[in-house]
């Protein structure tokens, strides 16, 4: 979709399909791919001679954590015989809870599926997990075994340089064991669930302030926001106005706010996802920001 990570860019490039054959679907009010609109596109391509190879939908995309169709985009995919992948990076710690299982339905019909427990499973950078459904089709796109590598146990031993372009390799599945190990199912579950709440009371702040608003659906543990004072500047004023308030409370030092654009605006993140956040932060955050923009109403 249009709110795709720039990963998907950089492997077009790696494989050499490029940056002119990939195809941005449009996305609806709430940001998430268009399977109307995807399904046009594939049958353009088709109808053009061209091969769609994959289609890369995303559940919490990096920018809004917004969470595309999967269930439609999957029917679409068996239909054209195309590889489904799914980038679940941020959001796929929430399959955890009960309550969100929901949310990835259709997950289960991927070809691929992307993880990243160093970015809300409180592992230490650097993490991703893939699952793929055929390891046979990934060995066969990466193994290149030459004689010196050779151990003569390939075929009951699976090496992992045979499933990327990287040879060698550190132990980074030790990390996230010691975090499954030391916080069990129910651990998870709990601080999971309370960044949830906390991103949820911050979005209602940010909601029934004057001078803030939410600028995307939160889903999961982000909220993006923004500052906008009455009389409002408008267009890019308010964009620098927002930009010179992320500065303000980034070099205070005591919290870190990062920022995105979406329709071309720029807003304000707010991320919950370190293991000892607690409701104090936010209530710290919020203040802060409000002094920040007082500040610069002045």
């Amino acid at each position: 979709s249009q709110e795709a990570h720039s990963s998907i860019d950089k492997a077009a490039i790696v494989l050499g399909v490029g940056i002119d054959n990939i195809r941005r679907i449009p996305v609806d009010e709430r940001y998430r791919m268009d399977p109307g609109a995807l399904a046009d596109a594939i049958s353009r391509d088709i109808d053009a001679g061209k091969h769609p190879l994959c289609v890369a939908a995303t559940v919490g995309t990096t920018s809004t954590t917004s969470i595309d169709p999967v269930p439609e985009i999957a029917e679409l995919c068996r239909r054209f015989g195309i590889w489904l992948h799914v980038d679940a990076a941020y959001a796929w710690a929430a399959a955890i809870l009960p309550e969100k299982k929901h949310i990835f339905d259709g997950c289960g019909s991927a070809d691929s599926i992307v993880v990243n427990p160093h970015k809300w499973l409180f592992t230490p950078i650097d993490l991703s997990v893939l699952y793929c459904r055929h390891k046979d089709v990934l060995r066969n796109a990466f193994a290149l075994v030459p004689e010196y590598l050779r151990s003569g146990d390939e075929e009951d031993q699976p090496n992992l340089m045979d499933y990327g372009f990287q040879l060698g390799r550190r132990f980074r599945a030790l990390k996230l064991w010691m975090v499954l190990n030391y916080y069990g199912v129910d651990g998870i579950r709990a601080r999971i669930r309370e960044h949830i709440r906390l991103a949820n009371g911050f979005a209602d702040w940010a909601r029934n302030h004057p001078h803030f608003e939410v600028m995307a659906p939160v889903e999961f543990s982000t909220v993006c926001f923004r500052f906008n004072p009455s009389p409002s500047p408008g267009g890019e004023e308010l964009d620098e106005l927002n930009e010179r308030l992320m500065k303000a409370v980034n070099e205070s030092g005591k919290a870190f706010i990062s920022h995105t654009k979406i329709d071309g605006r720029l807003v304000l993140r707010c991320a919950v996802g370190n293991v000892r956040t607690t409701q104090s932060h936010i209530t710290g955050l919020q203040r802060l920001l409000e002094s920040a923009a007082e500040g610069l109403s002045r």
